[in-house]
């Protein structure tokens, strides 16, 4: 396959770069084109509602407090 872009001469920062653009475009299109079934959308939304998230400080003191038992 030939590739329009010339990815051995770009340096790593620039194929980061690419990366998050082409992953933001690719998205976009994904949504648009209803990519993704509407039931897998409500599953995220739902388990993102229902979980409990904690700082990085409170987890790191819940495991050194394992560690120390």
């Amino acid at each position: 396959m030939q590739s329009a872009l010339k990815l051995d001469q770009l340096n790593l920062s620039d194929k980061f770069i690419v990366l998050e653009e082409l992953w933001d475009d690719m998205t976009k299109q994904a949504s648009a084109n209803g990519f993704t079934p509407q039931w897998h959308t409500d599953i995220l939304k739902k388990r993102e509602n229902s979980s409990n998230f904690s700082d990085l400080n409170t987890i790191k003191k819940k495991l050194q407090a394992k560690l120390n038992k």
